[in-house]
């Protein structure tokens, strides 16, 4: 699903959807493809789930929110404006 607001200050709410019982890891990269933050990393039951990011400790600029499971990987942009 989407990652709202977007550009966001200082929060960006991340919303997905599972299918079945699975691993999900849901993971916050800077530009240079250092790990920035894990948001998530667990199992889920089937539903929609939103985790928030609070981005107040970090700069501003472009940052790539990774969600992965299974058979899924997704990457999507986001910009941190403050």
């Amino acid at each position: 699903h989407n990652i709202y607001p977007n550009p966001f200050n200082p929060i960006a709410n991340i919303i997905y959807g599972i299918p079945e019982y699975a691993p999900v890891k849901v993971t916050v990269y800077d530009l240079r493809g250092r790990t920035m933050a894990v948001l998530k990393n667990g199992f889920e039951t089937t539903g929609f789930y939103t985790v928030q990011w609070d981005a107040s400790d970090f700069a501003s600029g472009v940052y790539f929110i990774e969600m992965r499971s299974n058979s899924f990987r997704e990457i999507r942009k986001v910009l941190h404006m403050k």
